[in-house]
């Protein structure tokens, strides 16, 4: 792209002319908030940014590898190939659909539809995110590249929670779950449908927390490898807030039958929570160191059993 200087340009140039200089420059440091404010102030801008695909842009970037179920990746509904007279690239609405991307990434697929879950009926509930991460993408990236962050808000826990990711495309048959309270990953396989068994294995990268957890939980898959975050809730009587802690990368994803992973809240007991989806990011709170000795399984205890109920 040429760079276009004011001084190139005669006195009464239109607005136009800065469209593929500064303009396009600046609007690429904007935010949904920015774009939808310039949108609303000049028509012309609103025109430039249409032509520019500004929100087709900013949507890639802040829905990078993240899919909505129904809907796919951010993009995925583009007419693949040129432009011809009855297909015109530029038919989608970008900006609507940012916006439905933004409304309905951070809920909760049925029954537990909405952003947020303040009733849980069934004790063992699991209940998944709307959003799925696509670790193809994401394995495909060098490491200096972005990853995706999921941070999950417990503000009430009736019981015990964990946050877990599945390879739920194929059939449900391998998750890796992490307890906030005890501070353990646990990896597990069904290996046999009837009877059920299931063969798992579990390490402790962080100290257990005594009583139930409240506060935040995170995920970070980056590069093909997957970190989970705690920050446990201020406490009556602490005089400082409480720090983020890292599992570190702990795992990589070829446990995963597939390239997508759908991350879901199980919760051992029924009863009153309030827990949401807090955000979805490109990087964590703290950057989670390489773990290599978790990538030996015999620094891992072995945990099967014959499950009774799904898991």
């Amino acid at each position: 792209m040429a760079m276009l200087s004011s001084s190139s340009l005669p006195p009464d140039a239109p607005f136009t002319e800065l469209a593929e200089g500064p303009y396009l420059v600046v609007a690429s440091y904007m935010d949904d908030y920015d774009l939808r404010q310039t949108d609303a102030c000049c028509r012309q801008m609103k025109t430039l940014g249409r032509e520019l695909g500004l929100w087709r842009s900013l949507g890639g970037s802040v829905f990078h590898a993240l899919e909505l179920e129904g809907e796919g990746m951010f993009e995925c509904r583009e007419v693949q190939g040129a432009p011809t007279p009855h297909r015109s690239a530029t038919r989608i609405n970008w900006k609507r659909r940012y916006s439905q991307f933004k409304k309905e990434i951070l809920g909760f697929r049925e029954p537990f539809d909405g952003k947020e879950i303040t009733e849980v009926k069934n004790p063992d509930e699991v209940v998944y995110c709307s959003c799925k991460i696509s670790t193809g993408i994401l394995t495909s990236q060098t490491a200096e590249q972005r990853g995706v962050y999921l941070e999950v808000a417990v503000i009430e826990n009736a019981d015990n929670l964990s946050l877990v990711v599945v390879d739920f495309d194929h059939g449900e048959k391998s998750s890796v779950t992490f307890s906030p309270d005890t501070g353990a990953v646990i990896k597990e396989t069904k290996v046999q449908e009837e009877p059920r068994r299931v063969r798992g294995a579990y390490i402790q990268p962080l100290q257990a927390k005594t009583g139930r957890f409240e506060g935040k939980v995170g995920l970070y898959v980056h590069n093909g490898h997957i970190a989970f975050f705690r920050k446990c809730g201020k406490q009556e009587g602490d005089t400082e807030e409480p720090q983020w802690e890292s599992t570190g990368f702990i795992i990589d994803v070829e446990w995963a039958e597939g390239r997508r992973l759908t991350p879901c809240l199980a919760f051992r007991d029924e009863g009153s929570y309030r827990v949401h989806v807090a955000g979805v990011d490109s990087r964590p709170p703290i950057w989670p160191k390489m773990m290599p000795g978790a990538y030996d399984m015999k620094n891992w205890t072995e945990l099967n059993w014959d499950a009774v109920e799904p898991m």
